[in-house]
């Protein structure tokens, strides 16, 4: 089994591949720094001691005792340098490797030439030491620190985390600024999507031109659909309400006209039939908006149980606890639970007994309701499951024993949506077809009691 793929946001994409971009930059900048400066100020800073060691000893080489011992303080006292004679008991330390650059170190020892001594401290008294001989006499000459100018340490690694992090920052923001309209695109599509067109408006007034011509166009869409679905649920509406009054003088005519009791009872219910399928199309072309409430579940299933009670071919089980509100528009939730049983019982019959079995149960899950309505009947063929809740979609021959416009779990699959639930279909282990409604729970000022009894019925 091939391991799932990790998956990055955009934002996160362009954040790394920014920060990449500018730490790269940041190294190849430190890299041409480093051969562009370091070593010529490392050279310099070596040819300036060796030139000062190489003058302070020709100076020495061409004066006597006496202006020698005048050289050596004026040096001392005008440029804080101090020739002390090297004694051979002397004890001096070198520089640890990051004190003094190499490549100031090897350019001592190449212009003073072989036995230069180059130390930190000498006697414990710490410095530049350079020790050099004039003939079979041996010096040491002592420098500030200070002129030697370090090349690297401390300040350069706080200046590299400084500008690593503002530049980490820096692309933050850019990928932020980046990424904002295609998430407030993908926004508004999911809102177009499921319908709200009001919610899906862009902004025409970015400053960026081509986004701002992206937002434009995605809003002139966006007003297109919702003209289309406007248009399409008037068109319905328009033919549902003009078929019914034809429907209804074909009925008193049937009445009036038709002698034959048997010719009259099947004509009266293929009126009835296709007054159902009108009514089918009203609902499907209801308006989108539902307003959502605490809704007892109970109750409302209880109502549409009640309108079926009389259907001698189908028995129903009902397993709900008591007391389970759902957030919900009643009207609109006592439509689908209807639509469902009346699926269940046109296409879920047994074929053994001819009869529709349908379970009906409820649970809570976090701040959810989970209801279930399943049939025992042949269910319908994997790959037909998700075209069931499109509208005019009819199943297979083994579910579409009965006539209908096929608008039935459309319907459902829609006003489910409308109230911010989830709808699924799925075929049973056992048999027979279940509908999955998800809706959210409400929380009501009173507490429920935690535990109740469940109301266990058959129908």
């Amino acid at each position: 089994m091939r391991p799932p793929r990790v998956g990055l946001s955009l934002f996160w994409r362009t954040f790394f591949l920014l920060s990449l971009l500018l730490i790269g930059s940041i190294v190849a900048w430190l890299q041409t720094f480093r051969a562009l400066e370091f070593e010529p100020r490392a050279v310099q800073t070596a040819q300036q001691i060796a030139s000062l060691v190489n003058l302070s000893r020709a100076a020495l080489v061409h004066s006597d005792s006496i202006a020698r011992v005048s050289l050596i303080k004026t040096l001392a006292d005008q440029e804080g340098v101090r020739i002390l004679p090297r004694e051979p008991n002397d004890r001096f330390a070198t520089f640890s490797p990051g004190e003094l650059d190499s490549r100031v170190m090897d350019e001592l020892l190449t212009r003073l030439g072989p036995g230069t001594i180059v130390a930190a401290s000498v006697n414990k008294e710490p410095g530049l030491w350079v020790g050099f001989h004039i003939d079979a006499d041996r010096y040491w000459m002592l420098l500030d620190r200070a002129r030697i100018t370090s090349v690297g340490g401390r300040t350069w690694l706080i200046w590299l985390i400084t500008a690593a992090g503002l530049s980490l920052a820096g692309a933050a923001l850019i990928a932020r600024l980046i990424n904002r309209p295609l998430k407030q695109l993908s926004f508004a599509a999911s809102r177009v999507r499921d319908g709200d067109f009001d919610a899906s408006r862009l902004d025409e007034k970015a400053v960026t031109s081509e986004i701002r011509e992206v937002n434009i166009g995605f809003n002139r869409m966006a007003q297109q659909l919702a003209k289309i679905e406007q248009d399409r649920a008037v068109m319905l509406a328009g033919i549902s309400h003009d078929l019914r009054t034809p429907l209804a003088r074909l009925r008193l005519e049937t009445e009036m006209s038709v002698a034959d009791p048997d010719a009259r009872e099947h004509m009266a219910a293929d009126i009835d039939q296709l007054d159902a399928i009108i009514d089918k199309f009203l609902d499907y072309a209801r308006p989108e908006h539902a307003e959502l409430k605490p809704v007892l579940l109970n109750d409302v299933i209880e109502a549409c149980l009640y309108a079926v009670q009389d259907h001698t071919d189908m028995k129903i089980n009902l397993d709900i606890a008591k007391g389970l509100y759902v957030m919900a528009d009643e009207v609109e939730l006592a439509r689908v639970i209807s639509n469902l049983l009346e699926n269940a019982r046109r296409y879920g019959k047994t074929p053994e007994t001819g009869m529709a079995v349908v379970d009906i149960s409820a649970k809570t899950r976090n701040e959810w309701v989970l209801l279930k309505v399943r049939d025992h009947g042949m269910g319908v063929a994997p790959e037909a499951l998700p075209n069931l809740i499109k509208p005019f979609f009819r199943g297979d021959a083994a579910r579409t024993a009965a006539t209908g416009a096929g608008l039935g779990l459309a319907i459902v699959d829609k006003t489910v949506q409308r109230m911010g639930g989830i709808f699924a279909l799925a075929n049973t282990a056992s048999g027979g077809l279940a509908a999955h409604i998800k809706l959210q729970r409400a929380r009501l000022p009173t507490p429920e009691p935690q535990s109740e009894p469940k109301a266990e019925a058959t129908f």
